[in-house]
Parts: C-alpha cells; sequence; structure tokens
C-alpha cells in the first residue's frame, strides 16, 4: 500500500517535471537591452554542454552564437575564462568542438561542423621554394566533466578528493563489479561476504559487517538515481558505462542521508542518435585450486529515428569455485552466477531537451559461502550445511534533461525493488543441520529535481528538491537442512522456527541548495545547505506476544511513527592558482536517520547519527581515468592529489552480536576519524604511466555506550593503511593494431572485523595484484588477464557465519585466475 501511494505522489511530480520540458533551440541572442560591454577579464564560463556554454559567452560578450548542429551543442567543453574579446571566446568554443565558427554579423557568429578533410592525393615532389603544408593538429582531448557535482563541473573546480576511473579501462578484463573500483581506488574499501551481500566504504567511514536495518556510509548511485537505501551493494556489472566517479564525503548538502563516507556514481553510456552498433565480449577463466567460468556480454546501440534511439546490454557471468566442504562431500562449492541487463530509450526533443527512460534488472545466485577455515587444509570449510545467497535487483528510471535559457533542469524519478536471501551455518552441538535464513525485501521510490546555472560574472548556484520512500522489511527464521533427494529440491524444510524480524519505512523530504561566488580572480567561495524532513516508522515481525501491560505500551512507543528534521550546511574555499592546481579546504556534515532493531526477542529503537568534516587538500594535474582500446593513457604528464580530514562522529550506528546469538543495531557512541590520502600519476615514457595512492585512518570511539566500554574501540572494517601502484602501458605494434596492458598491486593493512569480542578477529593484511593485456583495434582485440599473481590467501574478511565461535573464519582471496577473452565491435 505504501509503494502505491508513494507511486502515486511521485507520478504526479514526474508528470509536473514533464510539462515543464518545453522544446527550447540553442541560440543565445542579444538583450533587447543592449548588453553593457563586458571587459576582457570578465568572460567566466563553466565547462558543461556546448549550448549551455555557449549562451553564457554571448551574454558575457554581449553577441549572438548559434550551433546549427544539435550533436555539437549536447557534446561537453571545458570552461572558458580568461582576458579575451569575443571572437576569441568564440573561437576558444569551436576549437573545443572541433568546429568552425562562421561570422555573421558584426557581433554574431555561427559554429558549424567543420567540412571533411579532402582526400590525400598522390605525393609530388615539392615544388621548388614551397614548403609542404604541416600536418593539422590533432583535436584536443574530450574534457573530463564530473557530474557527481550536480553542477557539471570539472575536477580543476571541486573542493574535495575526486576520482574518475574510465569505463573502457574497467572493461578491460571483462565486466566485473563493484570490486574493479576497491582494486582502483585505495580510500574505497568493502566487506566481502560474497556479491551482492557487501557494504562499501570510503575514507574510514564504516559501521558494520552485516546487512542489517542501517543505511549505508556511502551512497552508490546510477545516473542521478540512488541504488538502494538500507540494503547492500546490489554489485552491478560494470559493462558499457561511460565513466565512474567517486567523490569523498561527507556529501550531505548534495546528496543527504547515507553520504557520510562519500558517493560512488556509475554514468552509463547515452544512446546515440544516428549510429547503428554492436560490440560485445566473451571469456573464459581457470581458477587454480578451483573450477573453470565464464563471462560475456553484448551492447547494442540502435537508432529509430533522427531523435530517438535505444541502447540495450545484457551480462551473464559464471565465477568458479574453490573452496571445499569435504563433511558434506562437496568440493569447490562457492561458485556464483550472475546475469543482468539493460535497456534505455532516449528522445530529443530539441537540442537541448531530451527524455531518457531506463529498465535495469540483475539476479545473483551464490551457490555458497565464500569463506573457510583458518589452517590446514586451506581453502576447506568443516560446514556440513549448504549456505550461500540468492540476489534479485530491479531498477526503473525516467529521466528529463534540459535547459531554460542558461539554466540547466534535470528531474529523475525511478523505482528500485531489491530482494536478498543469505543463508548461514547455524549448527550446535544438539542440532548439526541447523540453518538460519535471513531474507531483506527493500523497496523505494524516489524523485529528484534540480535547476542550476553556469557561472556567470563570478557567481553560480543550485537548488533542488527531492522525496523519497523507503521500505525494508527483515525476516529471520532457522530451518532444519537435509542433503539432497533427487528429484526433490536441496532445502528440505523439516522443523522451521520464526525469530523476530523488522519492519523499517522511511518518508523523506528534502530542499537543498548551494552557490559558489568568485571573490577574487583565483578564489572561490562555496555555500549549502540541505534541509531534510524525514518521517519514520515500521514496527516488529514475529515477535513473541507479550501479557504484562507496561511491555505492551513500551513496544507501542518504540514502534510509533516519529519526525526528524535535520539540517546539513557546507562551507568551502578553493584556491584555482592555474589550470590544473587547486588548492581547497571545507567543512561538510552528513547524517542517517534512525530505524528499528530486533535484539534477542525485543524490538529496539536506534538514533540517527550524523559526521562533521573538516578538510583540506590539494590536487595539481588531471589524473588519468585510464587507457582506451587503442590509445594512450589520458591525463596531464604529472598529476598529484593530497588530502587531510577530520571527521567527529555522534551516534555512531553499528551491528553486533546480540545475547542470543544474532546480529543487532545500536547507537555505540561517538568517535573520531583521522584520515590522509596521497595519489599521484606520472607519464615516465611514450605510453608508460605509473600511478600510485595511499591512505591513512586512524579511528577512535571516545565515548561507548556504557554497555560497550569492555570492548574494541576501533571503528571496524577500516585497515589504518592500504595503498595501490599501477602501472598503464599503450603502444602501437601495427598499422591499426595497439598493445594496451594495465597492472596493478594493492596493499590492505589489517582492521577488525566488528563491535565486541564475538566480533574482534582481525582481518586483512594482505597483497593482491593482476594485470589485463590486450592487443588488437578498436574493433577486434584478444585480452589475457591473470588476477592474484601470487597466489596468495590471505583474509579479506573474517566472517562467514557469526553463529560458531568454535571455528576460525577467514575469508581468502580468490586463488589466481587466468582468463582469455576475444571483444569484437560492429
Amino acid at each position: 500500500m505504501g509503494d502505491r501511494h508513494a507511486v502515486m505522489r511521485l507520478s504526479r511530480l514526474s508528470l509536473a517535471a514533464a510539462l515543464l520540458a518545453a522544446p527550447l533551440a540553442v541560440h543565445a541572442r542579444e538583450a533587447e537591452v543592449p548588453a553593457k560591454e563586458v571587459s576582457a577579464n570578465d568572460v567566466s564560463a563553466n565547462g558543461g554542454r556546448a549550448g549551455a556554454v555557449a549562451i553564457n559567452l554571448a551574454r558575457q560578450t554581449g553577441s549572438s552564437i548559434i550551433i546549427t548542429d544539435p550533436r555539437l551543442a549536447r557534446r561537453n567543453v571545458p570552461a572558458i575564462r580568461g582576458r579575451m574579446a569575443a571572437p576569441e571566446a568564440v573561437r576558444r568554443l569551436a576549437a573545443a568542438l572541433g568546429a568552425r565558427a562562421v561570422p555573421t554579423g558584426a557581433r554574431s557568429w555561427r559554429i558549424e561542423p567543420a567540412p571533411p578533410r579532402a582526400a590525400p592525393r598522390p605525393s609530388r615532389p615539392a615544388a621548388a621554394g614551397k614548403a609542404a603544408a604541416p600536418p593539422p593538429e590533432p583535436p584536443p582531448p574530450p574534457p573530463i566533466v564530473v557530474q557527481a557535482s550536480k553542477r557539471d563541473l570539472s575536477p580543476q573546480q571541486i573542493p574535495a578528493q575526486v576520482s574518475v576511473l574510465d569505463g573502457g579501462l574497467i572493461e578491460l578484463g571483462g565486466s566485473g563489479g563493484s570490486e574493479e573500483i576497491t582494486r582502483r581506488i585505495a580510500s574505497v574499501s568493502s566487506t566481502y561476504l560474497g556479491s551482492g551481500r557487501n557494504k562499501l566504504f570510503i575514507r574510514g567511514i564504516a559501521d558494520s559487517s552485516f546487512t542489517g536495518p542501517t543505511q549505508s556510509t556511502v551512497g552508490q548511485y546510477w545516473g542521478d538515481l540512488r541504488l538502494s537505501y538500507n540494503a547492500p551493494d546490489p554489485d552491478l556489472r560494470l559493462s558499457d558505462l561511460d565513466r565512474v566517479e567517486v567523490l569523498e564525503g561527507p556529501q550531505g548538502t548534495l546528496y543527504g542521508a547515507g553520504a557520510l563516507g562519500g558517493i560512488i556514481r556509475l554514468v552509463p553510456n547515452a544512446p546515440r542518435m544516428g549510429d547503428a552498433s554492436l560490440s560485445g565480449q566473451i571469456g573464459g577463466s581457470l581458477t587454480q585450486h578451483g573450477s573453470p567460468g565464464g563471462d560475456a556480454s553484448l551492447t547494442a546501440n540502435i537508432p529509430a529515428t533522427d531523435n530517438i534511439a535505444f541502447r540495450a546490454t545484457v551480462d551473464a557471468a559464471s565465477l568458479g569455485g574453490y573452496i571445499d566442504k569435504p563433511d558434506a562431500g562437496r568440493d569447490d562449492v562457492n561458485r556464483t552466477r550472475i546475469a543482468g541487463g539493460r535497456l534505455t530509450g532516449r528522445i530529443e526533443v530539441s537540442p537541448v531537451w531530451a527524455v531518457e527512460l531506463t529498465a535495469l534488472g540483475q539476479t545473483i545466485d551464490a551457490r555458497d559461502a565464500q569463506y573457510a577455515d583458518r589452517g590446514d587444509p586451506p581453502l576447506t570449510s568443516t560446514a556440513a550445511v549448504t549456505e550461500g545467497a540468492d540476489i534479485d535487483y530491479a531498477l526503473g528510471s525516467v529521466v528529463v534533461d534540459g535547459a531554460f535559457g542558461g539554466i540547466r533542469f534535470r528531474s529523475t524519478t525511478g523505482i528500485v525493488h531489491q530482494d536478498l536471501e543469505e543463508r548461514y551455518d547455524a549448527a550446535t552441538a544438539m542440532s548439526t543441520d541447523r540453518l538460519f535464513v535471513q531474507s531483506n525485501r527493500a523497496r523505494m521510490v524516489a524523485n529528484e529535481t534540480r535547476l542550476w546555472s553556469p557561472e556567470s560574472h563570478g557567481f553560480s548556484w543550485l537548488v533542488g528538491t527531492s522525496l523519497t520512500h523507503s521500505e525494508s522489511d527483515i525476516r529471520r527464521e532457522f530451518i532444519r537442512y537435509e542433503p539432497p533427494v533427487e528429484p526433490f529440491s536441496e532445502l528440505i524444510v523439516a522443523m522451521r522456527a520464526n525469530t523476530p524480524g523488522v519492519t523499517n519505512i522511511v518518508d523523506e523530504a528534502t530542499l537543498y541548495g548551494e552557490a559558489s561566488y568568485r571573490i577574487a580572480p583565483v578564489i572561490v567561495a562555496t555555500a549549502g545547505g540541505r534541509l531534510t524532513w524525514a518521517r519514520l516508522g515500521g514496527g516488529a515481525d514475529d515477535v513473541a506476544p507479550v501479557i504484562a501491560p507496561a511491555l505492551v505500551l513500551a513496544r507501542a512507543e518504540i514502534t510509533a511513527r516519529r519526525t526528524e528534521v535535520d539540517f546539513l550546511p557546507s562551507l568551502a574555499l578553493h584556491a584555482e592558482l592555474s589550470d590544473r592546481a587547486l588548492l581547497y579546504s571545507r567543512y561538510q556534515q552528513g547524517f542517517r536517520p534512525g530505524g528499528l532493531a530486533i535484539e534477542s526477542e525485543f524490538v529496539r529503537r536506534f538514533r540517527n547519527d550524523r559526521t562533521s568534516t573538516w578538510e583540506i587538500g590539494a590536487r595539481y594535474g588531471r589524473a588519468g581515468s585510464g587507457a582506451g582500446a587503442s590509445s594512450p593513457a589520458s591525463g596531464d604528464p604529472f598529476s598529484m592529489a593530497v588530502s587531510l580530514s577530520y571527521t567527529d562522529w555522534r551516534d555512531i550506528q553499528a551491528d553486533y552480536v546480540d545475547g542470543s546469538g544474532l546480529p543487532s543495531t545500536a547507537n555505540i557512541g561517538d568517535g573520531r576519524i583521522w584520515s590522509a590520502s596521497l595519489s599521484g600519476a606520472a607519464e615516465v615514457a611514450r605510453g608508460l604511466r605509473i600511478e600510485a595512492g595511499a591512505t591513512w585512518n586512524h579511528s577512535r570511539i571516545d565515548e561507548p555506550q556504557p554497555e560497550l566500554r569492555s570492548r574494541t574501540r576501533q571503528i571496524p572494517n577500516i585497515a589504518e593503511f592500504a595503498g595501490r601502484l599501477g602501472v598503464n602501458y599503450s603502444a602501437p605494434v601495427g598499422r591499426d593494431w595497439w598493445l594496451t596492458a594495465d597492472g596493478w598491486a594493492s596493499y590492505v593493512g589489517p582492521s577488525r572485523l566488528g563491535i565486541g569480542p564475538e566480533l574482534g578477529e582481525r582481518q586483512g593484511d594482505y597483497l593482491d595484484s593482476g594485470i589485463d593485456v590486450r592487443i588488437g583495434s578498436d574493433d577486434l582485440g584478444i585480452t589475457l588477464g591473470i588476477s592474484n599473481l601470487a597466489d596468495m590467501r590471505g583474509n579479506r574478511f573474517s566472517l562467514g557465519t557469526p553463529f560458531s565461535d568454535s571455528r576460525d573464519q577467514v575469508t581468502p582471496l580468490r586463488p589466481r585466475t587466468i582468463r582469455l577473452g576475444i571483444d569484437r565491435r560492429f
């Protein structure tokens, strides 16, 4: 019922937003009142869509600029700033587009595609006294615009640590999931329960190891739509992406609840008009000490008319198992199968207005758990039951994007369904065949609508609203496991015992805004705020009835609906010392709403938590986002980024094991986190680029709750030190063929599993490495990849099941795996 009302409310909002999407031409005319003459040093236009930049330049220079080709108007261009007259500003815009500017009046220009080059003629001896014409200069590399800023800023304009991963590089060794991000960014880490069950962390902000009722500390987004509210990482396949953006947090002003550590934004490739194409790749893998696997993906771009196009992607993967269960008589039990796909349709109503619809789905079948017992024999578990998990994920969204003159508009409405069932070994001396089953059913309906203006006369702004309805229902039960009996199913329930579950409902309405002002030629001040109204509700499921009136009243009081109002301010000051150098300082807050959890046979309430972070940092140059299939690594020849931050975390939400041995959630106290990061890249030779990064975190719970004072004071799951080294090489090996190699090694230091003696195990302290090599052209290539080069065991995560205190558990790295693949484009 809640889903239906929320859908109706948000559908009305989406319809209203769509009615506003009137077609507009990309044409900036001189105002009726003559514009004041703009001095040369007043020209300042942020990077973004060329159509919006043209409008901005025309207003600042009192001129008229027309972009005749809609495809040119939709391209992104870098910022245009400096002392220049109108003709120079127009020339720079045309150069960034690889087009030409044609004067049509004293102060008017038309930007149109450059004419195609004539076919080369047979070479002739140069005439005496005449020099051969120099070859034309190559077009400038495409600019990077960080859409996670919500104002289409370049990395040099963002006062925070930001990383951009190229989608082509991520797919170099086959389509993977979120682990591809943790391998490449030292400040991003994860739990390792299994695909579709993990939690991601950024910069030392971690809460727990379980998939309980707490909201994640990292916001994950598909475009502008959040992937989940209080559910684990869905681990979507990172195929056919334009890029992945990681913005370190907190990011409360722009993204609200659940962005304490930062946000990860997946930016898919949009459907392209007039370009029919088909591409795909297929690969097979062999895992040492385990079973083989395989993967395949296929992407099609299908233009329907001049202004309508579709893009479809399908993925399938089978990850070979490598854990043995001799007591169950089975080897390589932890095979995981993943299948998914998405379909996107885009309608370009006018050169600046477009509507995009997306449907996405994925299913994960983890046949068994991926943990083992510490010691010999390795990669072996003494559990005699089948564990594992099943995860189903679905997303649908509608995006309306356009502009009202120089003001940009974007509205995103979406629905998310996520179902997770996970099974744990819960054997006891009296019942060796007992399983614990936890089901998490999550539903979310959300809308975000925002307006923003690029910088004009030193000022830019953003204002937006969001509405979110989230429901999460967690059910838990113990069942008895019996081995497979053909032709019956694998699990036969001979005894079923329900344990308490909980439902959490959140309705959230938000108004947020941010503005920047250039107080000096190179200094920009930014301030923002987010006002959130949240209505929290829910209740307990399968809780034993009580007779005492006092307990009945207490339970009703705990589960009663309640309202929270939060305001999150942000302040930043940054200096653009040059086109490549940035120095910044910022203050920002983040929060997560409270909720309901189960402790033993009772329902309890946990409060919202809140972070306040102070950060200083500097960046020089544009870090490379990786090499393409047939091009050298991008980025400046040298780049570096450094930051230092301090976080004050109040009423930390975290999981622990309660007196009945079941996971529960509570506020464990107040804490503080110091974090420092350093990363850099250098092109040491033509086509050879070396990248390195390291992060240091020091956390402590200063004011633990009285019942938790005897437990560890270290925030769980975050290593004090993590580092990464990467090498990227690209060179031609023939007329049309290139060799591209991407190698990396990362070290993750030791950390603690969780809060309390039951979860005090040490984990981490391992080295992982890998390399992917591709040889081929843009249309055809062969790839060889090797992961875990040293075949190290390690211990990524010390939780396999929370119900066994007699076994020392480890989650080893996947053993050395070799993959051979082929990709083809038509």
